[in-house]
């Protein structure tokens, strides 16, 4: 089989994380970044929602529409899954299908050259991965599938219930990692607040944090999309205490009006949000990002006001907005009190310019600050200045930070590696640095 590889991940982390598993599968495979090159284009794919979908759809005729003949398309992941027959039926340019269960048989499939969709879905346990956008950095998958019943969610319904894997597992998977280099993890899932719940096992995630904090090598570690009805005032204040963890909250609430709340089956009322984010926002050096989502069916005009003020006044660092989308499967897709589309965009956009906002003041705020970071290359701005991030921040979507690397003439700055560093000032939504070498971060 010829040997050029040309592969696409849309979506989340968690799909990362698996796009990872192929290319590991796929090793023996020369990647490239030119389609046109490519004996082998795997997309995959995210079904989330309607913008996730037809992004997905759209790539994968896009570079049907460019590839060479007698190259294989493959169509992975979550919308492969979710509408396999309908897809199978409506492009045909496509020549292998296969949904969330076969990541690490991706190999097999190309040999056979025949779709194919597992029962189960894939849950990475000892798959050698190709770690992607960093030399430091890797995404941990805790589990696959989903218990929570939101009204607005359709991954249950393609993905499942609640799969945890092992501890010893993950275990393994961070060891491997750091063997190779890699010291700064980001732990994701569905619901990671629910982590070995399937197990019977309340406060996994206090297991977890307890464990990676035994293994040598991991400097620094965050989870990603804690869900507030399996969070508990403990396992925030054993993230508090943790020497490798950070005080970083990642927890889409979704809304804060107590009936949307329940409209939306998310489990707790305002009430306890409120008490989970105040307790968050009260750590030192605490970092909190959320989501919202805006025209749910029922959502009135004063529900959507209470949203609007309680995101400028509760100082979030970072939130997301999203769009309503009436996905079938789901509960709220047959619900009554529809939103139309253009009062959805237009709120949309009103909380979109609130968010900015908050955003710049969390920016702000850290001018003059002395914080850790680490210096990820050269910046695409200027020849001398260099492109970080906060240790402290999730990778890629809370951020960059500029430092100038002429700190004097003997500074040498290394990439990779995290430094203590002087925010000096703010240019636009970017935050400017300032290191030397005294000031390498243990």
């Amino acid at each position: 089989m010829a040997n050029k590889l040309h592969i696409v991940s849309l979506g989340c982390t968690k799909n990362l994380v698996d796009t990872e598993v192929m290319m590991g599968r796929l090793k023996n495979f020369e990647l490239t970044d030119e389609n046109e090159d490519a004996d082998v284009i795997i997309v995959n794919t995210c079904g989330f929602i309607d913008a996730a979908k037809e992004e997905s759809i759209n790539t994968v005729l896009s570079l049907h529409e460019a590839r060479k003949e007698d190259s294989v398309l493959v169509m992975a992941g979550c919308l492969s899954e979710r509408y396999q027959q309908e897809l199978q039926e409506q492009i045909p340019e496509v020549d292998i299908f296969t949904g969330v269960g076969d990541y690490d048989k991706i190999d097999e499939l190309l040999l056979e050259k025949k779709s194919r969709f597992s029962d189960e879905v894939y849950l990475i346990d000892g798959a050698e991965r190709v770690v992607t956008g960093s030399t430091y950095h890797a995404y941990i998958k805790l589990s696959e599938g989903c218990n929570q019943q939101c009204s607005f969610c359709a991954i249950p319904s393609f993905k499942g219930k609640l799969n945890s894997r092992e501890l010893d597992s993950i275990a393994k998977e961070v060891e491997s990692l750091v063997a190779r280099g890699y010291w700064d993890f980001s732990f994701v899932s569905q619901d990671s607040s629910s982590y070995l719940r399937d197990k019977n096992i309340k406060d996994g995630l206090s297991l977890l944090i307890e464990r990676m904090e035994l293994i040598e090598g991991v400097k620094s570690a965050r989870i990603l999309y804690l869900y507030p009805s399996t969070t508990s005032m403990n396992l925030l204040k054993r993230i508090e205490k943790s020497g490798v963890f950070h005080n970083y909250f990642d927890m889409p609430i979704q809304h804060i009006n107590d009936d949307m709340l329940k409209i939306m089956k998310r489990g707790f009322g305002k009430e306890k949000t409120l008490e989970l984010l105040n307790y968050m926002r009260s750590m030192p050096n605490a970092f909190v990002r959320t989501s919202f989502i805006v025209g749910h069916p029922g959502e009135t005009e004063e529900m959507f006001e209470e949203m609007c003020e309680f995101t400028k006044s509760f100082g979030f660092d970072r939130v997301n907005v999203f769009a309503y989308s009436d996905e079938e499967t789901t509960t709220a897709h047959d619900m009554k009190d529809k939103i139309d589309e253009a009062t959805i965009a237009h709120r949309a956009e009103i909380l979109g310019a609130i968010v900015r906002d908050v955003t710049n003041e969390s920016l702000e705020n850290e001018v003059s600050k002395e914080v850790d970071i680490v210096i990820d290359g050269q910046s695409d701005e200027h020849e001398y200045l260099l492109s970080a991030r906060e240790l402290l921040w999730a990778q890629e979507i809370d951020g960059e930070i500029y430092v100038n690397d002429r700190v004097d003439e003997d500074t040498v700055i290394e990439f990779a590696k995290p430094y203590r560093a002087k925010i000096t000032g703010l240019a636009g939504n970017i935050l400017m640095a300032t290191v030397d070498n005294a000031s390498t971060s243990n």
